[in-house]
């Protein structure tokens, strides 16, 4: 099983990315907060991976700490929950937030995630809330530091996650005022916030 891979970013969109190591190409899909720590496309990038092997096909899913890859493995641990679902879970509330959200049980909360239900929220809650309380997740220095990116780079990951164009363009835009558009992480966290009123 392939557990980390580091090498050459080739290519970065908020769900995949294809790292080159040793002249070959791995295509990974990723959560939101990866994407926002990687650097600019070229320079070397370490990704911690979780590989599903399935009879038709080998994945890879890869996190830019070991803090996300652990949520998503006790995400996928659920019922119903696929990696597919796991990522757009991640990728819906900033790690910190989402953790203590399934920790408290605040469906309310996890609902506003786009494709997570009502119910699939309160299964989260009621089945991982022992697991994710008292989570470590991780000191500062764990997270690599994101890259400078600008407002187009959220209203991008916003569509990506689902929201209608003029939905994330108004968001991004109201967040640029509130967190300024240097940190595409404050800036994406503010934006789904609004979004999530």
């Amino acid at each position: 099983m392939i557990g980390r891979l580091s090498g050459t970013l080739v290519e970065a969109r908020p769900d995949r990315v294809l790292l080159d190591v040793g002249g070959v190409g791995y295509d990974v899909a990723i959560p939101l907060g990866t994407f926002t720590a990687l650097p600019p496309a070229g320079e070397r990038a370490t990704l911690q991976i979780h590989t599903v092997v399935r009879e038709d096909a080998i994945l890879l899913y890869g996190f830019a700490t070991a803090s996300e890859k652990t949520v998503f493995e006790r995400l996928i641990g659920v019922s119903g929950v696929g990696p597919k679902v796991a990522l757009t879970v991640l990728s819906g509330l900033p790690l910190p937030e989402l953790v203590g959200a399934i920790a408290s049980q605040n469906a309310r909360r996890l609902a506003t995630i786009p494709g997570i239900g009502k119910k699939l929220a309160e299964r989260l809650g009621l089945e991982l809330k022992e697991k994710m309380e008292g989570l470590f997740l991780g000191s500062a220095s764990e997270k690599p530091a994101p890259r400078t990116t600008s407002a187009e780079d959220a209203v991008g990951a916003l569509k990506n996650l689902g929201y209608k164009d003029a939905q994330a363009e108004a968001a991004v835009e109201a967040a640029v005022k509130e967190v300024g558009s240097e940190d595409l992480n404050a800036l994406l966290a503010a934006a789904l916030q609004r979004l999530g009123r």
